[in-house]
């Protein structure tokens, strides 16, 4: 029986939340964690709360909230702050995005108004479509992370938090290729120091967290966490991150259904994919730079999962077709189509369809939630670097050099339950049953 060693440090203390980007994801959060600590709603989709393991063999019937295995922070413990290009309040920006009910949003608006964003890191260079006048001005880059960095610690101080972790949820950015300043934390910071216009926003954001001490968690394609420097960054400072990129509507389908015909072995010959979203996201999505960082996450989802070089004859010519129609009247409503075309026995073709009529930012809160406690319950059991345990809410999940990133859902999901009860000092589980029938010994 597998036991742990680690020394969990207990949740004492408020958790801040720290949210680059004060948008519909965030707000949708905010209010959402608010309105499950007054009770009235449900924390649906979240692991955290409402997840259970299965601990021990499966004639010992035993399972638990994971809440009550681990030592999680608790929501009334949790504290929010953030940045943006816009001045609003949490709760003005929450009734702009239209997610919420304005009903549910006034039994939350006192805690949503105490709630203004930092003046934002921001360039029109890197996200095109969309502008605003809270933001931040420095001589450099590196004056700006120093200034996320006085912001982050003036947080902390002013809501007397004992520990901090951030989530980015704002704009995705232009595609850009890893560039020499990426390839370590000295090229980084003196790229930093001369305006190095391969460095984004979302880079500048991961650093100053990363430099405090915060965990740090990509939910964008932005290339950030992702880069040898600051992946050098966080092992010299001990910080857990993960990413990159929320798993939550039309790719969430990809990674249930595409291991399900590699299971079965049933080939593929295409998968198109389109969606139409009315919010800030698909906006920010209308420009061809910003949609090919989304388009590169996206596609890779098939091929790691499927393994083309394996099975060459089941999914060696696979046409895989991503697009993104911006369409303002569906708001954050987003819908999502698919046509997926595969072959079985002789070669015979056959057709799935799906039409995922989603809520991007209703399916995103439960993620932001979980990751930030779970990101917090990395930080007090000293696990830094890349948390690959926590592939399993992202689109194009971290891994460590030399090893290909797992996509498959179900495989990801054993992952993070084995993690929990490595945790929790149980034993962890493969399924591999042959002790039920005498085949093994105990």
């Amino acid at each position: 029986m597998t036991r742990t060693k680690v020394n969990i440090k207990p949740p004492r203390g408020k958790l801040g939340v720290l949210l680059p980007g004060m948008g519909a994801v965030s707000t949708t959060f905010i209010a959402g964690v608010e309105a499950v600590r007054r009770g009235l709603g449900e924390a649906v989709g979240s692991l955290t709360q409402l997840g259970r393991l299965r601990l021990g063999k499966r004639t010992e019937n035993r399972s638990a909230l994971i809440r009550d295995l681990i030592p999680l922070s608790q929501l009334e413990t949790l504290c929010f702050g953030g940045w943006d290009i816009f001045e609003d309040s949490a709760y003005e920006a929450a009734a702009k995005a239209k997610v919420l009910e304005a009903s549910l949003l006034e039994k939350v608006r006192p805690a949503l108004e105490s709630i203004k964003p930092f003046s934002a890191v921001f360039d029109p260079h890197y996200v095109t479509q969309i502008s605003g006048s809270h933001l931040k001005a420095g001589h450099n880059k590196m004056e700006l992370a120093s200034m996320l960095r006085e912001d982050i610690r003036r947080f902390k101080k002013d809501n007397q938090c004992d520990r901090l972790v951030m989530i980015w949820c704002a704009s995705t950015e232009r595609y850009l290729e890893p560039a020499p300043c990426h390839e370590s934390i000295e090229r980084f910071e003196k790229g930093l120091t001369n305006n190095d216009p391969e460095i984004p926003p979302s880079q500048i954001y991961a650093y100053a967290a990363i430099k405090e001490r915060v965990p740090f968690a990509n939910g964008s394609p932005n290339r950030s966490v992702e880069l040898p420097a600051l992946q050098q960054l966080a092992r010299e400072m001990r910080v857990p991150i993960a990413g990159s990129d929320f798993k939550t509507g039309q790719t969430l389908m990809k990674t249930i259904i595409a291991p399900g015909l590699k299971a079965r072995l049933l080939g593929l010959s295409g998968w198109y994919s389109t969606n139409i979203l009315g919010n800030r996201d698909g906006e920010v999505l209308a420009d061809p730079g910003s949609f090919k960082t989304k388009e590169v996450s996206k596609l890779s989802v098939l091929e790691q999962i499927l393994e083309p070089s394996v099975y060459p004859q089941l999914y060696g010519k696979v046409h895989h077709q991503v697009s993104i129609n911006y369409y303002p009247p569906r708001g954050d409503n987003k819908e999502g189509w698919d046509n997926i075309d595969i072959f079985g026995w002789l070669g015979y073709p056959m057709q799935i369809k799906v039409n995922f009529l989603c809520r991007d930012s209703i399916l995103a809160a439960p993620i932001v939630l979980d990751l930030a406690l779970f990101l917090d319950l990395a930080q007090r059991c000293d696990f830094h670097g890349i948390q690959e345990w926590l592939s399993f809410y992202f689109k194009s999940p971290l891994a460590a050099p030399g090893l290909k990133p797992e996509h498959d859902l179900t495989v990801q999901q054993l992952k993070l339950h084995n993690t929990l009860r490595f945790l929790g000092g149980e034993e962890l589980i493969n399924h591999l049953g042959l002790t039920y029938y005498g085949i093994v010994e105990e």
